[in-house]
Parts: structure tokens; sequence; C-alpha cells
């Protein structure tokens, strides 16, 4: 009887750890989609050029129109639907959330290089030209329930134009 016990012990330890290993497996997968669709978003985003800007020889991104293109890349992206949450057969199981989408451009009064901060994300860089930023996030997914609540996975992207002086 000791025996079975203790054999009962080890297997649920051993299913724990396992489903914890999943969890984190998943969580690895989540952010590298998150990833990868935040930087081709930002970069759909960033074509959005104001032409009449553009005519004067200024980089000038149209904020409406990205911010339509950067959603809309999102969607396709990631299989999600217009409130940014997954459809049948997404892999994501929470919705995505928008939680920055800035444009630092010539519109804005920007010089170039510039350094830009925003410690709220952890994001600091040198940027060489007009350029779109965002930040998405979406819930931690969750295998095994504990009393800490895990941290949403968060992605940040920054796309930028290199002007040639």
């Amino acid at each position: 009887m000791d025996y079975i016990i203790k054999l009962a012990f080890v297997l649920l330890i051993f299913i724990y750890s396992w489903f914890f290993q999943i969890q984190n497996q998943e969580w690895d997968i989540m952010r590298s989609m998150l990833k990868d669709a935040n930087n081709m978003a930002v970069h759909d985003a960033s074509q959005e050029l104001n032409e009449a800007a553009r005519a004067q020889g200024r980089l000038v991104i149209d904020p409406d129109k990205a911010y339509a293109t950067f959603r809309h890349s999102l969607q396709s992206n990631l299989g999600l639907d217009d409130g940014l949450s997954p459809l049948a057969g997404s892999r994501l199981q929470a919705q995505v959330r928008i939680v920055k989408f800035d444009i630092v451009d010539e519109a804005t009064g920007n010089t170039f290089p510039m350094l830009y901060e925003d410690p709220a994300y952890g994001i600091t860089k040198y940027i060489q030209g007009p350029s779109v930023i965002a930040v998405i996030e979406t819930e931690h997914p969750v295998l095994i329930s504990r009393n800490k609540v895990q941290e949403a996975i968060t992605v940040p992207a920054v796309q930028e134009y290199k002007l040639n002086h």
C-alpha cells in the first residue's frame, strides 16, 4: 500500500510537470506568432504614406490609414475577427489588444535620428526616420490553474524608414 501511495505521488508530480512544460511551450509558440504578426502589421502600416507630403519630399505616415491597415494585417495574420477575438480554428485562445500604436514622423515635429523611449513597454531605440511603433498583447495560455495570475504576453514592434542624408 505504501508503494502505491508513493507511485501515485510521483505520477502526480510527473503529470503536473508535463502540463507545466506544455503550457510554457504554448507560451513560446503564441509569443512567436504575435511577434511575427506584429512585425508584418507595423511594416504594412508604415507603407500608408501621405501622398501630398510625399510630393513635397517629406515622409509622413497617414495615421488613420496606417491604423486601419495595422488592424487588418493583424486580423489576417492571426485569424481574428473585427473585434480582434480569435476565429474558429485560430491558435490563439483570447482576444488580442492593441495597447500602443504610435507614429513618429515629420508631421509630429520630430527630427531624425532620434532616441525613442517608452519605459512602460521597455522600448528604447534610435530611430533613423519615420516609424510606426506598436505593442500588442493577449492573455497567457493557462493549462494549470494556479494562485498566481500569469502576466499577459506583450509584444512590441518598430518599423522605420532609414533616411539617407
